[in-house]
C-alpha cells in the first residue's frame, strides 16, 4: 500500500467521536439567537417602525429610505451587542453559492484624522455596490464595467456568522438586470401570489394572499478528511473520477434508515445546534441508501426564506465537518454504483387565510377549489416540462438523474389511483351529470360528485421527478448541490403564467353567459384532456417509458447544453417576460453562464483524469507489470522451460492484460487531451459546451473503465489512491 494511502486509511480508523458542547437548553430556548427576527425586532424597533417593516414583509409593501435609518439603529446596536464588528450584504450570484464583501462598522466620527466611531446607515444597510465584473454575468457586464448593486431583502431576516452581520439581498447590474438567483425568484412569488389570489377569490372573496411554501431534504455525503485528501479527484471536482465498486456497497440495503454511526451523529447534533441559532427549524435525520449519505430536514417554510437557510446551512455543514475530521460532498454522484444525492423540493401554496390549495377538501366546494389548483399545475408542468427540467440540470446532476433511484431525465407527474381516479371521472362525466356544490342547488355542471379526498391519498414513486405526496408536489429531480431558486422560479413561474391563462378563460365563458361553477369545471375538463400526457404511474426507469414518453410529445433530450436551450424557446421567454421574472437578455445571459460553467467543470474534470492516468495509475501498472516481469523471468532461471511457462502462464496473462489497459488508457487520454484543444478554440459558449458534451465528456467513462480494470489488477499494497471499500464506510 502507498504511503499516503497507508496513513490515510490508518488515520481515518482511528477517528473517534467529537464531542459536541451543547448547553443544557431546549432549542426553543436558545432558537434564533443570531437572526434578527420578529423578537429581536420588538426589542430594538419602535413599534411604527416595526409595523412598517412587518407590512412589508407580510403584504410586499415598499420601504422608504427613511424607515431603512430606523432599521439600521436598531440592528447595528442589536450586532454589537452579539460581538458583531462588520457587516456584509449576502448574496446568491449565478455560481450557485453565496457572496459575501465584508466591511468594518468602523468610520471616522468627523472626517479623516478624527475619533473613530461605529456607524451603520439606512444607505449601508439598504444598498451596497460589490465589483459586479468578477462575477458570472453572461455577458451582461464587461469586465471594464464592473458597477453592480446589491439591495436589502426585508423578508429575509439578517443573521451573524462570527464577528459579521450578514444581510440577504439581490444583486442587479448598473442597468437593472438580474445577476443573482433571488431577485427572479422574489419576482416569481409574487407572480405567483397575485395570480393565485385571482383564482381563489372565485371561491373564497377574502383571500388576500397566496404563499409559496418549499421544504427541501438535503442529502448529502461524509468521507473521512484524510481520505478525501488523498483523493486527488475528490479534492478537485467533489466525485471521484476512478474507483472500482465495493464487494459491499448498499445492496443489502441494511444502511437506509439504520443506526448513525456515532461520528456521524456527533457532526448531526453541532449542525442541528447551530441551525436552530439561525432560526433553521431542522426537524429529521437519517442515514440514506448508499454508505456514508445521510439526509437532514427542516420544517417547511415559505420560499424565499427557505431558500436562503439551505444555503445556510450548506455553508454551516461545510464549516462543521473538519471539525469532526469529515469532508462533505454535496455533489449529485460523488460515487459510481450507489445511489446519488437529491435535495427534493417539496412545494405548496397557501392562502392568508389558512387554505392550502393543494390540500383536499370534505366538501364538493373546498374539492373544487384544490381540483383547480391541482390541474393547473398539470397543464403548468405539461407545458413547461422541457424548462422545469432544464432548472435542475447541470453536470453534476446529469450523473445522478436515471440511476440508482434518482428519477429519469423526463418530467412526469405522478399523482396517485385515487387522485388520477378523481381526474378521470370530472373528464368522462357528460353533460346530464348533477352534482351539488357547497349545499347549493342542484346544477348540471357535465362532473359527476367529487368525492371526499383523504391527505394521505397517494403512494409513493421514487422513480417520479414531480409526485403529488398528499398537500404538495414533491419535485424529486433538484440536485443536491443546487441552489433552490433556480427550480422554484421556474415553478412558480409557470404556475402564475397558468393560472393567468385559466382565469381569462374563466372571465371570458362567464362574460358570455355561463356560471362560474360551470365555467371552472367546463375548463378544467378540457385540461384534464389536455395534459394528459404528463400524468405517470409506472416505471420511470423502464425504456418501455422512454419511448411512450417521446411519443407524449414530452422532452426527452439528455444532452445538458441541449437542455438548457428550453430557457430561451419563444415559449419560455413569451412566459417570463409577460409576468415579469426574467426578459429576453436575462434569459439569454443566464444561459451563456449555464453553458460556460458546464464547460469548465468537464474541462476540470477531463484534466484532472488525463494527471491521475498518467502520473499515478500507469506508473502503478507499470511498476507492477515489471515486478511480474521479473518473476517470470526469475523462474526461467529456476525451473527448466517447459515448467517456467507452466508456472508463469497466469503472470504472462496479466502483463498483457495490463499493457492492453495502459495502452487503451495513454490512447484515451492524448484523444481527449486533443478534443479539449479543438473545443477550446471555440468562440460561442453553447458550441464549446456542446463539443464538450460530445467530444469530451465520453473519454471520461472509456478511461474510468481501464482505470478500474487496473485496480483490480494490481497489488493492492502498491495503489496509490484509496478505495471505494475504504472511502464508503465510515468506523
Amino acid at each position: 500500500m502507498s504511503i499516503l494511502r497507508f496513513k490515510a486509511v490508518e488515520e481515518a480508523s482511528k477517528r473517534m467521536p467529537v464531542e459536541v458542547k451543547v448547553p443544557e437548553q431546549l432549542p426553543s430556548e436558545y432558537y434564533g439567537t443570531y437572526v434578527f427576527n420578529r423578537t429581536q425586532m420588538s426589542k430594538y424597533l419602535s413599534k411604527e417602525t416595526m409595523n412598517i417593516v412587518l407590512e412589508a414583509i407580510d403584504r410586499g409593501t415598499t420601504l422608504h429610505r427613511g424607515i431603512a435609518e430606523h432599521v439600521a439603529a436598531g440592528m447595528k446596536m442589536w450586532a454589537i451587542e452579539m460581538g458583531a464588528t462588520h457587516y456584509t450584504h449576502w448574496f446568491q450570484p449565478l455560481t450557485e453559492g453565496t457572496a459575501e464583501k465584508h466591511d468594518s462598522f468602523v468610520d471616522y466620527e468627523n472626517g479623516p484624522g478624527g475619533n473613530i466611531i461605529e456607524r451603520f446607515s439606512g444607505k449601508l444597510l439598504a444598498q451596497q455596490e460589490p465589483d459586479a465584473s468578477s462575477f458570472p454575468s453572461g455577458g451582461i457586464r464587461n469586465t471594464f464595467e464592473a458597477r453592480g448593486y446589491t439591495a436589502w431583502d426585508p423578508s429575509s431576516p439578517a443573521f451573524i456568522i462570527d464577528d459579521t452581520l450578514c444581510i440577504p439581498t439581490v444583486f442587479i447590474s448598473y442597468t437593472g438586470e438580474a445577476l443573482d438567483y433571488k431577485t427572479p425568484l422574489l419576482k416569481a412569488l409574487s407572480a405567483v401570489d397575485k395570480a393565485s389570489v385571482e383564482v381563489c377569490k372565485l371561491f373564497y372573496p377574502d383571500v388576500r394572499k397566496v404563499y409559496s411554501f418549499l421544504g427541501w431534504e438535503q442529502e448529502y455525503f461524509l468521507v473521512d478528511q484524510a481520505l478525501y485528501s488523498a483523493r486527488p479527484d475528490l479534492s478537485l471536482t467533489d466525485r471521484t473520477l476512478m474507483g472500482h465498486e465495493s464487494a459491499k456497497n448498499q445492496q443489502l440495503e441494511d444502511h437506509y434508515f439504520g443506526a448513525i454511526p456515532p461520528r456521524v451523529a456527533s457532526f448531526m447534533r453541532e449542525v442541528e445546534y447551530e441551525a436552530y441559532k439561525y432560526g433553521i427549524p431542522l426537524k429529521t435525520r437519517h442515514n440514506e441508501v448508499a454508505p456514508n449519505q445521510f439526509e437532514l430536514a427542516p420544517i417547511f417554510g415559505e420560499t424565499n426564506l427557505a431558500v436562503d437557510q439551505n444555503l445556510l446551512v450548506m455553508t454551516l455543514m461545510r464549516r462543521i465537518a473538519p471539525k469532526h475530521h469529515f469532508k462533505l460532498l454535496l455533489h449529485e454522484k460523488p460515487f459510481a454504483g450507489v445511489n446519488g444525492s437529491g435535495k427534493h423540493c417539496n412545494w405548496s401554496l397557501c392562502t392568508d387565510t389558512g387554505i392550502g390549495l393543494f390540500t383536499p377538501g370534505k366538501t364538493a366546494h373546498e374539492n373544487l377549489l384544490f381540483v383547480t389548483f391541482l390541474v393547473n399545475t398539470l397543464m403548468a408542468v405539461y407545458k413547461h416540462n422541457g424548462l422545469l427540467k432544464s432548472s435542475i440540470m447541470s453536470a453534476s446532476n446529469a450523473h445522478r438523474l436515471g440511476a440508482n433511484e434518482a428519477p429519469p431525465a423526463i418530467i412526469s407527474v405522478f399523482l396517485g389511483k385515487q387522485i388520477s381516479g378523481v381526474l378521470d371521472k370530472i373528464e368522462q362525466s357528460s353533460q346530464d351529470d348533477d352534482i351539488t356544490v357547497d349545499e347549493l342547488r342542484l346544477m348540471k355542471l357535465g362532473v359527476a360528485h367529487i368525492p371526499e379526498v383523504l391527505i394521505d391519498n397517494t403512494d409513493r414513486n421514487r422513480t417520479s421527478p414531480f409526485a403529488f405526496t398528499g398537500n404538495r408536489f414533491e419535485f424529486r429531480a433538484v440536485g443536491s448541490s443546487a441552489n433552490c431558486s433556480s427550480a422554484m422560479i421556474a415553478l412558480n413561474s409557470v404556475m402564475a403564467a397558468q393560472l393567468i391563462d385559466f382565469k381569462k378563460e374563466i372571465d371570458a365563458k362567464t362574460g358570455s353567459g355561463m356560471k362560474t361553477e360551470e365555467a371552472i369545471f367546463d375548463t378544467l375538463r378540457h385540461y384534464i384532456r389536455e395534459c394528459k400526457p404528463i400524468r405517470f404511474e409506472g416505471n420511470g426507469y423502464s425504456d418501455e417509458w422512454k419511448e411512450e414518453a417521446k411519443q407524449r410529445g414530452l422532452n426527452c433530450e439528455t444532452s445538458v447544453p441541449l437542455i438548457y436551450n428550453e430557457y430561451t424557446r419563444e415559449e419560455s421567454v413569451v412566459m417570463f417576460e409577460s409576468i415579469g421574472v426574467l426578459n429576453e437578455k436575462e434569459l439569454h445571459a443566464r444561459n451563456e453562464v449555464k453553458w460556460e460553467m458546464y464547460t469548465k467543470k468537464i474541462q476540470i474534470e477531463a484534466r484532472v483524469l488525463g494527471d491521475l492516468s498518467m502520473n499515478h495509475i500507469i506508473p502503478v501498472a507499470t511498476e507492477y507489470q515489471s515486478m511480474l516481469l521479473d518473476n517470470i523471468y526469475k523462474m526461467h532461471a529456476v525451473f527448466d522451460k517447459e515448467k517456467a511457462n507452466k508456472l508463469s502462464k497466469e503472470d504472462a496473462a496479466l502483463i498483457e492484460d495490463i499493457a492492453d489497459h495502459i495502452s487503451a488508457i495513454k490512447t484515451n487520454v492524448d484523444d481527449m487531451v486533443e478534443a479539449r484543444k479543438a473545443a477550446n478554440k471555440l468562440e460561442d459558449a453553447y458550441e464549446k459546451a456542446v463539443a464538450y458534451h460530445d467530444t469530451v465528456e465520453p473519454f471520461l467513462n472509456v478511461i474510468r473503465y481501464h482505470v478500474d480494470k487496473l485496480e483490480l489488477i494490481v497489488d493492492n499494497q502498491m495503489w496509490t489512491l484509496p478505495k471505494y471499500r475504504e472511502l464508503l464506510f465510515i468506523s
